[in-house]
Protein backbone atom coordinates (compact mmCIF):
# COMPACT_ATOMS: atom_id res chain seq x y z
CA UNK A 1 0.00 0.00 0.00
CA UNK A 2 2.95 2.26 0.49
CA UNK A 3 3.41 3.16 -3.37
CA UNK A 4 -0.76 3.85 -3.03
CA UNK A 5 0.41 6.86 -0.77
CA UNK A 6 2.93 8.51 -3.35
CA UNK A 7 0.04 9.36 -5.71
CA UNK A 8 -1.65 12.38 -5.74
CA UNK A 9 -5.14 12.53 -3.90
CA UNK A 10 -6.96 11.91 -6.84
CA UNK A 11 -5.70 8.93 -8.40
CA UNK A 12 -5.68 7.86 -5.46
CA UNK A 13 -9.16 7.78 -4.56
CA UNK A 14 -9.87 6.18 -8.02
CA UNK A 15 -6.88 3.39 -6.69
CA UNK A 16 -8.95 2.70 -3.36
CA UNK A 17 -11.98 2.37 -5.40
CA UNK A 18 -10.72 -0.26 -7.49
CA UNK A 19 -8.79 -1.92 -4.61
CA UNK A 20 -12.29 -1.97 -3.19
CA UNK A 21 -14.15 -3.61 -5.77
CA UNK A 22 -11.61 -6.06 -6.64
CA UNK A 23 -11.49 -6.84 -2.74
CA UNK A 24 -15.51 -7.38 -2.36
CA UNK A 25 -15.40 -9.53 -5.61
CA UNK A 26 -12.46 -11.89 -3.68
CA UNK A 27 -15.06 -12.11 -0.52
CA UNK A 28 -17.89 -12.80 -2.42
CA UNK A 29 -15.66 -16.13 -4.28
CA UNK A 30 -14.53 -17.18 -1.03
CA UNK A 31 -18.54 -16.59 0.67
CA UNK A 32 -19.70 -18.63 -2.09
CA UNK A 33 -18.46 -22.03 -0.97
CA UNK A 34 -20.70 -21.67 2.45
CA UNK A 35 -23.57 -19.29 1.57
CA UNK A 36 -26.00 -18.44 -0.95
CA UNK A 37 -24.89 -16.34 -3.48
CA UNK A 38 -27.20 -13.26 -2.69
CA UNK A 39 -25.77 -13.56 1.23
CA UNK A 40 -22.37 -14.23 0.28
CA UNK A 41 -22.37 -10.81 -1.90
CA UNK A 42 -24.11 -8.90 0.44
CA UNK A 43 -21.55 -9.89 3.05
CA UNK A 44 -18.31 -8.95 1.13
CA UNK A 45 -19.99 -5.88 0.08
CA UNK A 46 -20.16 -5.22 3.72
CA UNK A 47 -16.39 -5.77 4.27
CA UNK A 48 -15.03 -4.32 1.10
CA UNK A 49 -17.19 -1.25 1.84
CA UNK A 50 -15.78 -0.54 5.26
CA UNK A 51 -12.02 -1.60 4.33
CA UNK A 52 -12.59 0.93 1.68
CA UNK A 53 -13.99 3.82 4.06
CA UNK A 54 -11.10 3.26 6.47
CA UNK A 55 -8.83 3.41 3.17
CA UNK A 56 -10.71 6.71 2.06
CA UNK A 57 -10.04 8.20 5.40
CA UNK A 58 -6.80 7.36 5.74
CA UNK A 59 -6.01 8.70 2.23
CA UNK A 60 -7.59 12.19 2.80
CA UNK A 61 -6.23 13.05 6.74
CA UNK A 62 -2.72 14.68 4.76
CA UNK A 63 -4.83 16.74 2.62
CA UNK A 64 -7.72 17.72 5.81
CA UNK A 65 -4.61 18.07 8.03
CA UNK A 66 -3.04 20.65 4.59
CA UNK A 67 -6.29 22.40 4.92
CA UNK A 68 -6.63 22.73 8.13
CA UNK A 69 -2.88 24.45 7.97
CA UNK A 70 -4.23 26.44 4.98
CA UNK A 71 -6.88 27.87 6.81
CA UNK A 72 -4.86 28.61 9.90
CA UNK A 73 -2.32 30.56 8.13
CA UNK A 74 -4.31 32.55 6.54
CA UNK A 75 -5.95 34.08 9.70
CA UNK A 76 -2.34 34.85 10.67
CA UNK A 77 -1.88 36.56 7.37
CA UNK A 78 -5.56 38.49 8.44
CA UNK A 79 -3.99 39.20 11.62
CA UNK A 80 -0.63 40.41 10.36
CA UNK A 81 1.77 37.77 10.98
CA UNK A 82 3.37 36.31 7.73
CA UNK A 83 6.10 34.50 9.43
CA UNK A 84 4.23 30.77 8.62
CA UNK A 85 4.97 28.55 5.89
CA UNK A 86 3.56 24.98 4.70
CA UNK A 87 5.68 21.99 3.78
CA UNK A 88 4.03 19.23 1.47
CA UNK A 89 5.99 16.66 0.26
CA UNK A 90 3.20 15.45 -2.15
CA UNK A 91 3.09 17.17 -5.73
CA UNK A 92 0.28 17.38 -7.76
CA UNK A 93 -2.67 20.34 -7.51
CA UNK A 94 -2.13 19.93 -3.83
CA UNK A 95 1.27 20.96 -4.56
CA UNK A 96 1.46 23.38 -6.50
CA UNK A 97 -1.41 25.80 -3.82
CA UNK A 98 0.87 24.91 -1.27
CA UNK A 99 3.95 26.32 -3.55
CA UNK A 100 1.91 29.72 -4.49
CA UNK A 101 0.39 29.71 -0.69
CA UNK A 102 4.29 30.42 0.57
CA UNK A 103 5.13 32.60 -2.30
CA UNK A 104 2.32 34.67 -1.37
CA UNK A 105 3.00 34.42 2.40
CA UNK A 106 6.87 35.62 1.09
CA UNK A 107 5.89 38.07 -0.76
CA UNK A 108 3.44 39.68 2.07
CA UNK A 109 6.12 39.36 4.17
CA UNK A 110 8.96 41.33 2.41
CA UNK A 111 5.98 44.16 1.87
CA UNK A 112 5.37 43.84 5.65
CA UNK A 113 9.41 44.81 6.41
CA UNK A 114 9.62 47.27 3.64
CA UNK A 115 6.65 49.33 5.55
CA UNK A 116 8.13 48.72 8.79
CA UNK A 117 11.25 50.08 7.67
CA UNK A 118 9.47 53.39 6.13
CA UNK A 119 7.66 53.72 9.15
CA UNK A 120 11.30 53.85 11.01
CA UNK A 121 12.34 56.34 8.48
CA UNK A 122 8.95 58.64 8.81
CA UNK A 123 9.14 58.04 12.75
CA UNK A 124 12.94 59.28 12.77
CA UNK A 125 11.98 62.13 10.38
CA UNK A 126 8.72 63.46 12.34
CA UNK A 127 10.34 62.95 16.06
CA UNK A 128 13.82 64.68 15.00
CA UNK A 129 12.46 67.97 12.55
CA UNK A 130 12.70 70.90 14.14
CA UNK A 131 8.79 71.58 13.44
CA UNK A 132 6.86 71.12 16.32
CA UNK A 133 4.15 68.55 14.91
CA UNK A 134 1.06 67.29 16.82
CA UNK A 135 -1.82 65.14 15.41
CA UNK A 136 -5.16 64.96 16.71
CA UNK A 137 -8.44 63.13 16.88
CA UNK A 138 -11.98 64.19 16.38
CA UNK A 139 -12.27 63.95 20.63
CA UNK A 140 -9.58 66.22 20.61
CA UNK A 141 -6.69 63.99 21.90
CA UNK A 142 -3.53 63.96 21.19
CA UNK A 143 -2.45 60.79 18.98
CA UNK A 144 1.40 62.04 18.18
CA UNK A 145 3.20 64.64 19.13
CA UNK A 146 6.90 64.63 18.18
CA UNK A 147 9.92 65.55 20.24
CA UNK A 148 9.70 69.60 19.18
CA UNK A 149 6.32 69.48 20.51
CA UNK A 150 7.01 67.91 23.51
CA UNK A 151 9.92 70.21 24.32
CA UNK A 152 7.26 73.14 23.26
CA UNK A 153 4.30 72.40 24.81
CA UNK A 154 4.61 69.35 27.54
CA UNK A 155 8.16 70.22 28.74
CA UNK A 156 9.66 67.39 27.39
CA UNK A 157 7.08 65.30 28.52
CA UNK A 158 5.07 62.72 26.40
CA UNK A 159 2.35 64.57 24.43
CA UNK A 160 0.04 61.19 23.18
CA UNK A 161 -3.16 60.82 25.01
CA UNK A 162 -3.48 63.92 27.17
CA UNK A 163 -6.48 66.17 25.52
CA UNK A 164 -5.08 68.60 23.40
CA UNK A 165 -6.75 71.74 24.92
CA UNK A 166 -5.48 71.18 28.71
CA UNK A 167 -2.23 70.70 26.68
CA UNK A 168 -2.73 74.09 25.00
CA UNK A 169 -4.49 75.71 28.42
CA UNK A 170 -0.83 75.14 29.90
CA UNK A 171 1.01 76.98 27.21
CA UNK A 172 1.72 80.83 27.06
CA UNK A 173 -0.91 83.24 26.10
CA UNK A 174 0.49 84.51 23.14
CA UNK A 175 0.28 80.36 22.14
CA UNK A 176 -3.64 80.52 22.75
CA UNK A 177 -4.45 83.27 21.00
CA UNK A 178 -2.84 82.12 17.71
CA UNK A 179 -5.12 79.32 17.90
CA UNK A 180 -8.18 81.21 19.13
CA UNK A 181 -8.13 83.18 15.41
CA UNK A 182 -8.84 79.60 13.96
CA UNK A 183 -6.45 80.12 11.00
CA UNK A 184 -2.66 79.99 10.16
CA UNK A 185 -0.70 83.04 11.14
CA UNK A 186 2.17 83.97 13.46
CA UNK A 187 3.48 84.56 16.82
CA UNK A 188 5.66 85.71 18.87
CA UNK A 189 7.10 84.14 22.05
CA UNK A 190 9.58 85.69 24.37
CA UNK A 191 11.00 89.22 25.93
CA UNK A 192 12.12 92.24 23.16
CA UNK A 193 15.46 90.92 23.47
CA UNK A 194 15.03 87.81 23.30
CA UNK A 195 12.09 87.36 21.03
CA UNK A 196 11.06 83.78 18.79
CA UNK A 197 8.39 83.88 15.79
CA UNK A 198 6.94 81.36 15.30
CA UNK A 199 4.12 80.38 12.22
CA UNK A 200 1.22 78.15 13.06
CA UNK A 201 -0.37 76.06 10.30
CA UNK A 202 -3.61 73.70 11.02
CA UNK A 203 -4.46 71.25 8.10
CA UNK A 204 -8.00 68.94 8.87
CA UNK A 205 -7.43 65.45 6.33
CA UNK A 206 -9.33 61.82 6.94
CA UNK A 207 -7.35 59.13 8.88
CA UNK A 208 -9.30 55.67 9.34
CA UNK A 209 -12.48 57.04 8.65
CA UNK A 210 -12.58 60.13 10.57
CA UNK A 211 -11.89 63.37 10.86
CA UNK A 212 -8.05 64.42 12.03
CA UNK A 213 -6.18 67.60 12.66
CA UNK A 214 -2.43 67.93 11.93
CA UNK A 215 -0.94 71.13 13.47
CA UNK A 216 2.50 72.69 12.92
CA UNK A 217 4.14 74.83 15.09
CA UNK A 218 7.83 76.09 12.78
CA UNK A 219 10.16 78.63 14.43
CA UNK A 220 10.83 81.60 11.72
CA UNK A 221 13.18 83.58 14.18
CA UNK A 222 16.64 82.69 12.12
CA UNK A 223 15.05 82.67 8.49
CA UNK A 224 13.19 85.94 9.17
CA UNK A 225 16.13 87.65 10.45
CA UNK A 226 18.14 86.51 7.80
CA UNK A 227 15.37 88.15 5.47
CA UNK A 228 15.47 91.34 7.35
CA UNK A 229 19.56 91.81 7.21
CA UNK A 230 18.81 91.05 2.91
CA UNK A 231 16.25 93.45 2.79
CA UNK A 232 18.24 95.98 4.76
CA UNK A 233 20.97 95.74 2.68
CA UNK A 234 18.90 96.01 -0.09
CA UNK A 235 17.11 99.36 0.53
CA UNK A 236 20.45 100.68 1.34
CA UNK A 237 21.81 99.79 -2.14
CA UNK A 238 18.58 101.35 -3.55
CA UNK A 239 19.13 104.48 -1.10
CA UNK A 240 22.74 104.81 -2.22
CA UNK A 241 22.37 104.22 -5.76
CA UNK A 242 19.26 107.18 -5.94
CA UNK A 243 21.14 109.22 -3.86
CA UNK A 244 24.10 109.38 -5.85
CA UNK A 245 22.35 109.75 -9.26
CA UNK A 246 20.85 112.84 -8.02
CA UNK A 247 23.72 114.17 -5.77
CA UNK A 248 26.87 113.77 -7.92
CA UNK A 249 25.20 115.52 -11.18
CA UNK A 250 23.63 118.13 -8.63
CA UNK A 251 27.43 118.79 -7.46
CA UNK A 252 28.55 118.84 -11.18
CA UNK A 253 26.18 121.13 -11.76
CA UNK A 254 26.76 123.53 -8.90
CA UNK A 255 30.82 123.58 -9.65
CA UNK A 256 29.89 124.26 -13.57
CA UNK A 257 27.80 127.15 -12.63
CA UNK A 258 29.54 129.09 -10.00
CA UNK A 259 32.73 128.64 -12.86
CA UNK A 260 29.76 130.10 -15.28
CA UNK A 261 29.38 133.12 -12.80
CA UNK A 262 32.93 133.49 -12.27
CA UNK A 263 33.24 133.84 -15.81
CA UNK A 264 30.48 135.86 -16.20
CA UNK A 265 28.63 133.51 -18.78
CA UNK A 266 25.27 133.93 -17.22
CA UNK A 267 23.03 132.89 -20.51
CA UNK A 268 23.93 129.45 -20.00
CA UNK A 269 23.01 129.72 -16.06
CA UNK A 270 19.59 128.69 -16.58
CA UNK A 271 19.88 125.43 -18.14
CA UNK A 272 22.41 124.43 -15.19
CA UNK A 273 19.83 125.62 -12.42
CA UNK A 274 17.44 123.38 -14.65
CA UNK A 275 18.97 120.46 -14.12
CA UNK A 276 19.93 120.60 -10.82
CA UNK A 277 15.73 121.33 -9.91
CA UNK A 278 15.04 118.10 -12.04
CA UNK A 279 17.02 115.96 -10.18
CA UNK A 280 16.45 117.58 -6.80
CA UNK A 281 12.65 116.83 -7.63
CA UNK A 282 13.59 113.14 -8.55
CA UNK A 283 14.77 112.84 -5.35
CA UNK A 284 12.74 114.31 -3.48
CA UNK A 285 10.11 112.11 -5.38
CA UNK A 286 11.55 109.15 -4.11
CA UNK A 287 12.37 109.68 -0.69
CA UNK A 288 8.20 110.88 -0.40
CA UNK A 289 7.58 107.74 -2.38
CA UNK A 290 9.74 105.44 0.12
CA UNK A 291 8.32 107.57 2.91
CA UNK A 292 4.90 106.45 1.77
CA UNK A 293 5.49 102.79 1.40
CA UNK A 294 7.14 102.53 4.81
CA UNK A 295 4.53 104.65 6.88
CA UNK A 296 1.27 103.37 5.05
CA UNK A 297 -1.17 103.59 7.61
CA UNK A 298 -4.37 101.13 8.20
CA UNK A 299 -6.99 101.59 5.46
CA UNK A 300 -9.84 103.11 6.85
CA UNK A 301 -12.88 101.63 4.72
CA UNK A 302 -16.20 103.37 3.78
CA UNK A 303 -19.14 103.00 1.69
CA UNK A 304 -18.00 105.05 -1.87
CA UNK A 305 -19.78 104.69 -4.92
CA UNK A 306 -17.58 103.29 -7.45
CA UNK A 307 -19.34 105.69 -10.67
CA UNK A 308 -18.16 108.88 -8.11
CA UNK A 309 -14.42 107.09 -7.44
CA UNK A 310 -14.00 106.55 -10.89
CA UNK A 311 -14.70 110.12 -12.38
CA UNK A 312 -12.92 111.84 -9.28
CA UNK A 313 -10.00 109.28 -10.60
CA UNK A 314 -9.80 109.99 -14.33
CA UNK A 315 -9.28 114.01 -13.42
CA UNK A 316 -5.76 112.65 -12.64
CA UNK A 317 -4.62 110.74 -15.58
CA UNK A 318 -6.38 109.49 -18.67
CA UNK A 319 -7.99 105.84 -18.90
CA UNK A 320 -11.18 104.11 -20.77
CA UNK A 321 -13.47 102.43 -17.96
CA UNK A 322 -16.14 99.47 -17.55
CA UNK A 323 -18.16 99.26 -14.47
CA UNK A 324 -20.88 96.67 -13.60
CA UNK A 325 -23.21 97.04 -12.57
CA UNK A 326 -22.85 101.07 -12.74
CA UNK A 327 -24.57 101.52 -9.41
CA UNK A 328 -22.33 99.67 -7.41
CA UNK A 329 -20.55 100.90 -4.31
CA UNK A 330 -17.84 99.34 -2.76
CA UNK A 331 -15.98 99.50 0.58
CA UNK A 332 -12.51 100.78 1.07
CA UNK A 333 -10.17 102.89 1.50
CA UNK A 334 -10.73 106.02 -1.03
CA UNK A 335 -7.32 107.58 -1.07
CA UNK A 336 -5.31 104.51 -0.42
CA UNK A 337 -7.02 102.93 -3.70
CA UNK A 338 -6.63 106.07 -5.36
CA UNK A 339 -2.77 106.10 -4.60
CA UNK A 340 -2.19 102.47 -5.66
CA UNK A 341 -4.48 102.88 -8.96
CA UNK A 342 -2.50 106.23 -10.27
CA UNK A 343 0.66 104.40 -9.98
CA UNK A 344 -0.78 101.30 -12.20
CA UNK A 345 -2.05 103.82 -14.39
CA UNK A 346 0.80 105.54 -15.13
CA UNK A 347 2.79 102.13 -15.26
CA UNK A 348 0.08 101.75 -18.55
CA UNK A 349 0.83 104.01 -19.67
CA UNK A 350 4.16 104.03 -19.68
CA UNK A 351 4.65 100.08 -21.39
CA UNK A 352 4.73 101.31 -24.52
CA UNK A 353 0.71 101.01 -24.90
CA UNK A 354 -1.75 103.23 -26.95
CA UNK A 355 -3.09 105.77 -24.36
CA UNK A 356 -6.23 105.06 -25.69
CA UNK A 357 -5.75 101.38 -24.74
CA UNK A 358 -5.48 101.95 -21.05
CA UNK A 359 -8.33 100.71 -19.44
CA UNK A 360 -9.66 100.28 -15.84
CA UNK A 361 -12.25 97.91 -15.15
CA UNK A 362 -14.19 97.26 -12.30
CA UNK A 363 -17.08 94.50 -11.60
CA UNK A 364 -18.45 92.64 -8.74
CA UNK A 365 -17.06 89.17 -8.51
CA UNK A 366 -19.55 86.65 -6.36
CA UNK A 367 -18.83 88.47 -2.85
CA UNK A 368 -15.92 90.73 -4.33
CA UNK A 369 -15.02 93.70 -6.14
CA UNK A 370 -12.07 92.57 -8.88
CA UNK A 371 -10.47 95.57 -10.35
CA UNK A 372 -8.21 95.31 -13.30
CA UNK A 373 -5.59 97.87 -15.13
CA UNK A 374 -5.43 96.69 -18.43
CA UNK A 375 -2.99 97.75 -21.09
CA UNK A 376 -1.23 96.78 -24.93
CA UNK A 377 1.87 97.41 -24.26
CA UNK A 378 5.04 95.18 -24.05
CA UNK A 379 3.71 92.73 -20.93
CA UNK A 380 6.60 90.92 -18.58
CA UNK A 381 8.33 88.15 -19.14
CA UNK A 382 8.69 84.91 -16.74
CA UNK A 383 11.16 86.48 -14.65
CA UNK A 384 9.61 89.92 -14.34
CA UNK A 385 6.26 88.52 -13.97
CA UNK A 386 7.73 86.67 -10.45
CA UNK A 387 9.76 89.64 -9.28
CA UNK A 388 8.05 92.78 -10.27
CA UNK A 389 5.72 92.80 -6.75
CA UNK A 390 8.73 92.68 -4.92
CA UNK A 391 9.84 95.92 -3.03
CA UNK A 392 12.70 97.96 -4.74
CA UNK A 393 12.51 95.41 -7.80
CA UNK A 394 11.89 97.74 -11.40
CA UNK A 395 13.13 97.32 -14.85
CA UNK A 396 13.53 101.46 -15.38
CA UNK A 397 16.36 103.00 -15.78
CA UNK A 398 14.98 105.85 -13.26
CA UNK A 399 12.52 103.77 -11.25
CA UNK A 400 12.23 103.49 -7.35
CA UNK A 401 10.33 99.82 -7.69
CA UNK A 402 7.96 100.61 -5.23
CA UNK A 403 4.58 101.12 -7.30
CA UNK A 404 3.65 97.52 -7.84
CA UNK A 405 5.12 96.84 -3.97
CA UNK A 406 2.59 99.70 -2.81
CA UNK A 407 0.10 98.71 -4.63
CA UNK A 408 0.60 94.88 -3.36
CA UNK A 409 0.71 96.56 0.48
CA UNK A 410 -2.76 98.51 -0.27
CA UNK A 411 -4.76 95.27 -1.67
CA UNK A 412 -3.46 92.71 1.27
CA UNK A 413 -4.39 95.85 3.71
CA UNK A 414 -7.96 95.29 2.57
CA UNK A 415 -7.97 92.05 3.15
CA UNK A 416 -7.57 91.50 -0.73
CA UNK A 417 -5.08 90.41 -3.42
CA UNK A 418 -3.19 91.61 -6.52
CA UNK A 419 -1.99 89.71 -9.37
CA UNK A 420 0.24 90.30 -12.65
CA UNK A 421 -0.45 88.57 -16.16
CA UNK A 422 0.21 88.59 -19.91
CA UNK A 423 -2.57 89.46 -22.16
CA UNK A 424 -3.34 87.47 -25.07
CA UNK A 425 -2.78 89.57 -27.70
CA UNK A 426 -0.01 91.40 -26.15
CA UNK A 427 -0.33 93.70 -22.97
CA UNK A 428 -0.63 93.49 -19.37
CA UNK A 429 -3.55 92.77 -16.98
CA UNK A 430 -2.98 94.36 -13.15
CA UNK A 431 -5.75 92.92 -10.87
CA UNK A 432 -6.59 93.68 -7.82
CA UNK A 433 -9.37 91.55 -5.62
CA UNK A 434 -11.40 93.13 -2.75
CA UNK A 435 -13.73 92.40 -0.46
CA UNK A 436 -16.39 94.36 -0.95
Amino acid sequence: MRWLRRLPVVPRLAGIAVFGILLALAAQLLLMRWLLPWAAAGIALLIAGGITIALVRRALSPARALFRALAGTVGSYRDGDFSFGIAWDGGGDLGELVAAHNALGDALRDQRQSLVQRELLLDTMVQNTPVAMILIDPSRHIVLGNLAARRMLGEGRRLEGQAFDAVLARTDAAVRDAFARGSDGMFTLGSDEDEDIYHLSRRCFHLNGRIHELVLLRLLTAELRRQEVQTWKKVIRVISHELNNSLAPIASLAHSGAELLRRGQHDRLPAALATIEERARHLEGFIRDYARFAKLPSPRAVATPWQRFIEQLRSQVHFASELHPEDGIGRFDPAQLEQALINLLKNAHESGSASDDVRLVVRRVAEDWRIEVLDRGTGMNEAVLANALLPFYSTKRHGTGLGLALAREIAEAHGGRIALLNREGGGLCVSLLLPS
